[in-house]
């Protein structure tokens, strides 16, 4: 009897499921031995969305739905209503105006001034920010990075390096008329400092007139902006590298590179984004209020001498609230606002490439 109790006990326990599998149901193929799938390759039940995700989206839009309504009230809406003025002949000064079609564009390219402010415009577009980021990196490499060699430290920038960001910044604490009409008063033919200087050095036959040379005065004036903007980046372009981890310069020094190198093997490469951002951002001063306040407060005219310093934004000015033209000027406008969009593409098209980080 024990043993026939000990037969059947093995022989029910041989037959049970072995633990933490399950059981299979239904007749066995012969030559094959059963399966079963296990707790892993279980399909995972579906998880229901929490509390804080269902809140999560009224959260952000209702974070979001005043700013960007506030956006498009005063920067969209403007935009709409300057193309929609384009298609009339309105002065500015009333409310009656009437649509004219295409007119406003076929007087626009018609126009010799405004292929001249758009030529003066582009100008300063294409060289305003070459210059003013060029001159940035280098003053801003110099000051971090290319001091001597000091104890305990791979890199070094100059001594007083924080004097002169203050020095390099000071034109940003100043309005930009202030700027313009101090460089009036320097540019003056014959009280100006310029040409103290010149007859001070003996050179009284070189008189330059400046801001009165057809020749001159565009670049003149590009020289001011220079002046104004290139603070801003200095600072810009030191907090950066500052930024920039000491040991990969400690690496490039190990391996025998120069300034030289370093600065475009190492340097550039980890700023792209931050010289690609001020590029555009010096672009948008080069066609907006920048380059038309400078103009407007020190050329001749203003504009002159015979429309040699003219942008788009003065010209805007001039024919909007000198001449009564509000709906040739908004169609100006819409050029500017064309040539500003195609100048920032071409940027961020031209400049892609892989991001680095540190």
């Amino acid at each position: 009897m024990a043993s026939e109790n000990t037969g059947a006990g093995a022989g029910a326990d041989a037959t049970a499921p072995a633990p933490g599998r399950a059981r299979r149901t239904g007749p066995v193929r012969a030559g094959k031995v059963p399966t079963a799938r296990t707790d892993r390759t279980a399909r995972p039940p579906k998880r229901s969305r929490s509390a804080a995700d269902r809140g999560k989206y009224p959260f952000i839009i209702g974070f979001l739905i005043v700013p960007l309504a506030l956006y498009a009230v005063f920067v969209i809406w403007p935009f709409i209503q300057a193309i929609y003025y384009s298609f009339t002949d309105w002065t500015g000064l009333s409310s009656d105006f009437k649509m004219v079609g295409f007119d406003n564009y076929k007087k626009m390219f018609d126009d010799d001034t405004f292929w001249k402010s758009a030529q003066h415009s582009v100008t300063y577009v294409v060289l305003l920010p070459v210059v003013v980021l060029g001159i940035a990196l280098f003053l801003s490499f110099m000051i971090n990075v290319g001091g001597r060699r000091r104890k305990g430290a791979a890199v070094a920038g100059v001594r007083g390096s924080s004097f002169y960001k203050i020095v390099y910044f000071f034109p940003q604490v100043l309005s930009i008329a202030i700027v313009a009409l101090l460089f009036q008063f320097a540019y003056n033919p014959k009280s100006g400092a310029l040409n103290s200087v010149l007859r001070g050095v003996g050179l009284d036959s070189v008189q330059p007139e400046w801001l009165g040379d057809p020749n001159l005065a565009l670049w003149c004036i590009m020289a001011v902006l220079v002046w104004t903007q290139v603070g801003f980046f200095v600072v810009l372009f030191s907090a950066g590298m500052a930024s920039i981890p000491s040991e990969l310069y400690e690496a490039a020094l190990l391996d025998g590179a120069g300034r030289f190198t370093t600065f475009f093997r190492l340097t550039l490469p980890l700023l792209w984004d931050t010289v690609q951002s001020g590029w555009v951002y010096m672009g948008i001063l080069s066609l907006g209020a920048e380059a038309f306040a400078v103009v407007q407060i020190m050329s001749v005219g203003p504009g002159g001498p015979a429309d040699s310093t003219t942008v788009l934004p003065l010209l805007v000015y001039q024919k909007a609230f000198g001449q009564g033209q509000a709906g040739y000027a908004t169609t100006i406008g819409v050029a500017l606002l064309v040539i500003t969009l195609i100048f920032s593409g071409l940027v961020m098209r031209l400049g892609r490439r892989e991001r680095l980080e540190f």
